[in-house]
């Protein structure tokens, strides 16, 4: 890393940490001509953000490159998201709910990267630090974890000071306790007569407790009908395998007991971290790659960046031509993906008319899932997004299980997963639905 190696006598190749994952890389090659040098970057997939178990791609190590041309991924398109840190503490409270429910919770990830962030986080969050719980981890995803541990002196020395002191990953003296799940002990999901004890006598079916596969067809297997109720959270990625709202979920018996979510918990960067790379690097040419060409046309539509650089997402087998030092001539943009519409305002309500091309966007269907739209207030602009009909079914189930508690989620000012009472200390944030605070309004009195 950061140390340039000569290919040809005029030719230079350089790679630097890009964030992502354990390893990932980006590449300069530099060219030296007789009359000038040329430079070009290539991200390949990169995250700007420190994650549990890789920092982040460096800008301060790449300032004051200028490439002449920058080949950047845009998976996420100008999608922006929350810090790094408040999107693992979301997703950890929402572990801690279920299990404090009754729930086992499952979770299918890609076989490296996802899920070793997702265990090393279990490791160390306050909310799970001691706690007597079982995490089971199945398939491929366990022996990437062994992989792990062989690389462990080239990980960041916050990591290799925490794995001085517990376990990185298997550990059953500490809790929670982490162990693999091989076929002998996942049969025992099948049969509730079997037990396996752990310490303290815990079995796989009696108690909650946390499973990480990658094997898709498995996922039938541990949420059987004796093993009570599960909650299976989903990644929420662009290029996902798995999806909350397309998950199968007709593949379990009694799929009442089966709750599915989604959840964030970005390998990439967002737009705005794209944009700022690309701000500090200072290139002619950008090209966009690896994303929906939706997302990338959104990318190559951005003012902030036209204004400033050549910008070019093509298709695969399109030869793209790129004039160094010419007169900047910006190629031809795609087609703007703003629309005008219309507001109306009567005594009782609001309504926003827009034309009716927007509905031939592929992403229409679903954001008109089920006809339901959720707005919130974002500085200035008003976002809305569609309410999928998974969310739908999931707010109602919810809300059916706890119609006889005094909750949050029986409060009428529970809404899309948060507290809307202003004289509440939880007001605007995402809450449980099984939690309670003292100016609780049961939904009936409304």
């Amino acid at each position: 890393m950061r140390s340039p190696i000569d290919l040809f006598d005029d030719l230079s190749a350089e790679i630097f940490p890009a964030g992502h994952l354990p390893g990932a890389a980006a590449i300069v090659l530099t060219y030296k001509s007789p009359n000038r040098i040329y430079k070009l970057l290539y991200t390949g997939d990169f995250s700007l953000s420190n994650l549990q178990l890789v920092e982040g791609l460096s800008i301060e190590t790449l300032r004051g490159l200028a490439p002449d041309v920058l080949i950047v991924e845009g998976t996420y398109g100008t999608t922006r998201h929350p810090h790094r840190r408040q999107q693992e503490k979301h997703l950890m409270e929402r572990i801690s709910s279920a299990i404090a429910s009754g729930q086992k919770v499952l979770l299918p990830v890609p076989t490296l990267g996802l899920g070793q962030e997702i265990l090393k986080l279990l490791r160390s969050h306050h909310q799970f630090t001691g706690r007597d719980l079982d995490i089971w981890v199945d398939g491929n995803v366990a022996i990437a974890c062994d992989i792990y541990l062989e690389l462990l002196g080239q990980f960041p020395l916050s990591v290799q000071n925490f794995a001085k002191h517990q376990s990185l990953f298997w550990d059953e003296r500490i809790c929670p306790r982490m162990r693999r799940l091989n076929q002998e002990k996942r049969s025992i999901f099948r049969k509730l007569e079997e037990t396996l004890p752990s310490k303290g006598g815990v079995s796989l079916t009696q108690e909650p407790c946390i499973v990480l596969t990658d094997n898709a067809i498995a996922l039938k297997e541990f949420c059987s009908p004796d093993s009570g109720s599960w909650l299976i959270l989903v990644p929420q990625e662009p290029d996902s395998l798995f999806s909350a709202d397309s998950f199968p979920l007709a593949m379990f018996e009694e799929a009442s007991r089966i709750n599915i979510e989604s959840y964030l918990l970005a390998e990439h960067s967002d737009g705005r971290n794209t944009t700022q790379l690309i701000h500090n690097l200072r290139p002619q040419h950008v090209i966009f790659i690896h994303g929906s060409p939706l997302y990338l046309a959104d990318l190559t539509s951005l003012e902030e960046l036209q204004n400033r650089y050549q910008l070019h997402s093509p298709s695969a087998g399109t030869l793209v031509e790129l004039p160094i030092g010419d007169k900047f001539m910006q190629p031809a943009t795609p087609t703007p993906t703003a629309y005008e519409g219309e507001l109306n305002e009567t005594v009782t309500n609001i309504t926003i008319t827009l034309p009716d091309a927007i509905s031939k966007d592929p992403r229409w269907s679903y954001f008109a899932d089920t006809g339901l739209v959720e707005a919130r207030w974002q500085g200035e602009e008003l976002v809305m997004r569609g309410v999928s009909q998974r969310e739908l079914l999931s707010q109602s189930s919810e809300v059916q299980r706890l119609e006889d508690i005094d909750c949050c989620g029986t409060c009428r000012h529970y809404r899309s997963q948060r507290c809307w009472h202003q004289a509440s200390p939880l007001y605007g944030f995402k809450v449980t639905s099984e939690g309670y605070c003292p100016v609780f309004e049961s939904v009936q009195e409304e």
